[in-house]
């Protein structure tokens, strides 16, 4: 009989070092993590900055965030749910939406460091690759990197859709093609025609027409909510071309209306003052008195 070595002795759990809470509960990859935010020494404290793209089961979040030792700074933010003001109130999720979502973070970015004028982005969308060149003596384009999270990196994933939207927006992300949708892998070229076509929302209206003429029934749950706002699928095409066109007119964010909670059934009351204090005080001792009085 084999002697069978004991690993996980005393010495071992002496050393023992738990990994950080957010490998744990799985929702941070700290190798990614760790080449996203690492700066080359030689730039001098200047952020790197990188373009987060993630997805909820109804929205698309788009941020471009630096680090510091302290924690993570947002420098703007664009969502899916911002789409409504631009006339796409239906489907906040799909690949149209996030290339939308990734075009307003891009604009809306930069409007507020005024290079919106100068970088333009591709205003007309035919689906090719696009990278931003730097403009002569003038402010280099604003770079950043894509951060994925713990999304898949597949051909077709949403996530590059956002990419292409802030590429399209004016922003200079380092990228392949490789990623996009339309992209064959043994042909090693991307079709245009194909991404184009997932941009303006062309698969979801395929897919529409699909269940309209055999399934309608499902049609009716399935794009229950596109029924509902009147959307058909030969909509789709013109409803994301003209929020494309709103979204490079004014992509500034709206402020949020400010609730009011005076009449809240959950406010708390204010606390009384010094003078409204002495003078409850003043009457409690008169009813006292009042009292005492008659007996």
């Amino acid at each position: 009989m084999g002697f069978v070595k004991v690993i996980k002795n005393k010495s071992y759990f002496k050393r023992y070092q738990v990994q950080f809470r957010r490998r744990r509960e799985g929702k941070t990859d700290y190798q990614q993590r760790h080449r996203l935010i690492t700066q080359d020494k030689n730039k001098y404290n200047s952020p790197k900055y990188r373009l987060v793209a993630r997805f909820t089961n109804t929205k698309v979040i788009a941020q471009v965030i630096y680090s510091k030792i302290v924690g993570d700074f947002v420098l703007a933010s664009a969502y899916s749910t911002e789409l409504p003001r631009y006339g796409v109130s239906v489907g906040l999720s799909n690949y149209a939406a996030a290339y939308a979502t990734g075009l307003l973070l891009a604009r809306r970015l930069l409007t507020q460091l005024k290079l919106n004028d100068l970088y333009k982005g591709q205003e007309k969308i035919t689906g090719d690759d696009f990278l931003v060149k730097p403009v002569d003596d003038k402010p280099r384009p604003f770079k950043a990197f894509l951060d994925v999270g713990l999304a898949r990196t597949t051909t077709g994933n949403k996530v590059f859709a956002v990419l292409k939207g802030a590429c399209d927006g004016g922003m200079y992300i380092p990228h392949k093609k490789t990623r996009f949708v339309g992209y064959n892998a043994e042909t090693k070229k991307l079709n245009a025609e194909v991404l184009k076509k997932y941009i303006f929302g062309g698969h979801v209206a395929e897919h529409m027409k699909l269940l309209q003429t055999e399934y309608e029934k499902e049609y009716k749950r399935h794009y229950s909510q596109f029924v509902k706002a009147n959307v058909a699928p030969k909509d789709l095409e013109a409803m994301y071309t003209k929020a494309h066109a709103a979204i490079r007119k004014d992509p500034s964010a709206k402020k949020a209306d400010k609730k009011n909670y005076k009449n809240a059934k959950f406010a708390k009351k204010a606390k009384r003052t010094l003078n409204q204090r002495r003078a409850r005080i003043n009457l409690i001792k008169k009813s006292i008195e009042k009292k005492v009085g008659r007996n």
